[in-house]
């Protein structure tokens, strides 16, 4: 950070504010603090009888990849509302949300992906700017080697393996780099 977006001061230091005990920039000549958080992506796992629907990433990152719809959520929006706006700017399908699903956090890219369980309301998808190619994936018929992040691999394992019971318990977890 060069400026101050305040006041246009020069004057920024990388220092732990008064009352804090973690460095923001702040500026010495207006004392504005600038709080850097997490960015959060939200999502959606939609089913529609026995299959998932994918996107292949049509932009970077990973693109090329197969995803499940998912992106940084906006200001002014529920998660579930991401998770809904998200899913039709990638697939352009309408869902349903069922249920919170899947919650990682990514500390050292300083992300939250956060996805719900959501139905198709019907089975009618497609390309969009985003995704290059939306398909109706069984188990079986995913490129499991072509999906694109590792919380969208491990949200998808999670899923099939709790289809075996009908039981899709909340899950919760860090990771880590490495």
């Amino acid at each position: 950070m060069k400026y101050c977006s305040k006041c246009g001061s020069e004057n920024i230091q990388f220092k732990i504010p008064a009352g804090d005990n973690l460095k923001r920039y702040c500026c010495d000549d207006c004392g504005a603090i600038y709080y850097t958080n997490p960015n959060v992506v939200v999502g959606a796992l939609c089913k529609y009888e026995d299959k998932v629907l994918l996107c292949k990433r049509n932009i970077q990152p990973r693109l090329g990849l197969w995803t499940l719809p998912a992106g940084f959520f906006e200001n002014g929006e529920t998660l579930q509302q991401g998770a809904i706006r998200e899913t039709k700017e990638e697939t352009q399908a309408d869902i349903n949300i069922i249920q919170p699903y899947t919650l990682f956090s990514l500390t050292h890219i300083s992300q939250l992906h956060y996805f719900y369980i959501a139905e198709l309301t019907k089975p009618k998808f497609g390309p969009t700017p985003e995704s290059s190619e939306v398909a109706l994936f069984t188990e079986e018929e995913i490129p499991w080697d072509e999906i694109a992040f590792p919380t969208v691999y491990k949200t998808l394992k999670y899923f099939f393996e709790d289809s075996k019971t009908n039981t899709f318990e909340y899950k919760e977890e860090e990771i880590k780099l490495g």
